[in-house]
């Protein structure tokens, strides 16, 4: 599900500005912000990126929908420093967000959770940065960390179907790094059988190769651009629906 129109906390508001799409002189880009509303302050599991309830959780919940930086779901998983212009309420370092979903609020480019938007704010004055519902922030692409989670990891999403269907997601991915390609090894052909990009985050392919899957995805960011990683056991002959497999893969 996309996120279009908002409703915040203390109501339906959102008056925005054409975004200023300048760089500043430490790289930041100047544009415009606002929240969506949600019961507990964190993301929604049913983002555009197909992340699910790890696009709910990850990062503690500082998570955005973006419009152009969505670009067709190549952008979900990338990580931002967003960070208000006001200075009596804003923060000098503001959130860290990880892209979740896909957004468009009248021209901002960050959607955030109440939870990122909140950490735009100096201690005790969030309650008055929400009440402008939009606000001018600059923002610049910084690299994932995920403490706990230092290696990537393949997601086999809800809605494969063993043996017949298998979708996956690519999560946990460090540094500024894009997932361009993803293709298995196709035993019988003796080839690289591309998987197709379904929606955000999620690949997939029908009548996947059987046995063990080897897998290399194509990288475009900090560790080189067009660079393959390949795994040669991403998962196990008999995978599951909703199960993340661990590898030994580090991006920085």
């Amino acid at each position: 599900m996309e996120i279009s129109v908002k409703c915040p906390i203390f109501g339906c508001l959102l008056l925005v500005l054409l975004p200023m799409l300048c760089s500043s002189q430490d790289n930041f880009v100047y544009s415009r912000a606002t929240y969506y509303g949600s019961p507990d302050c964190y993301g929604t599991p049913s983002g555009a990126c197909g992340f699910g309830d790890f696009g709910r959780t990850v990062n503690d919940g500082n998570v955005a929908a973006v419009s152009y930086l969505y670009r067709n779901g190549s952008g979900c998983g990338a990580c931002y420093q967003v960070r208000c212009t006001n200075p009596t309420y804003c923060s000098d370092s503001g959130a860290y967000v990880v892209v979740t979903d896909h957004g468009e609020g009248d021209y901002t480019d960050f959607i955030l959770s109440p939870r990122a938007f909140a950490k735009l704010a100096h201690p005790n004055t969030a309650f008055e940065l929400f009440s402008y519902g939009v606000v001018d922030v600059q923002f610049r692409r910084v690299s994932c960390q995920y403490p706990n989670y230092n290696t990537v990891k393949f997601k086999v999403h809800e809605h494969s179907r063993y043996p017949d269907y298998l979708a996956i997601v690519i999560i946990y991915v460090g540094g500024q790094n894009d997932i361009t390609v993803v293709e298995l090894w196709q035993e019988d052909c003796n080839e690289w059988k591309g998987m197709r990009r379904s929606h955000g985050a999620v690949w997939d392919m029908a009548n996947p190769p059987k046995g063990d899957i080897k897998l290399r995805f194509q990288v475009s960011g900090s560790v080189g651009y067009g660079r393959w990683v390949m795994v040669t056991n991403a998962l196990p002959s008999y995978w599951k629906a909703g199960i993340a497999y661990d590898t030994d893969i580090h991006l920085y």
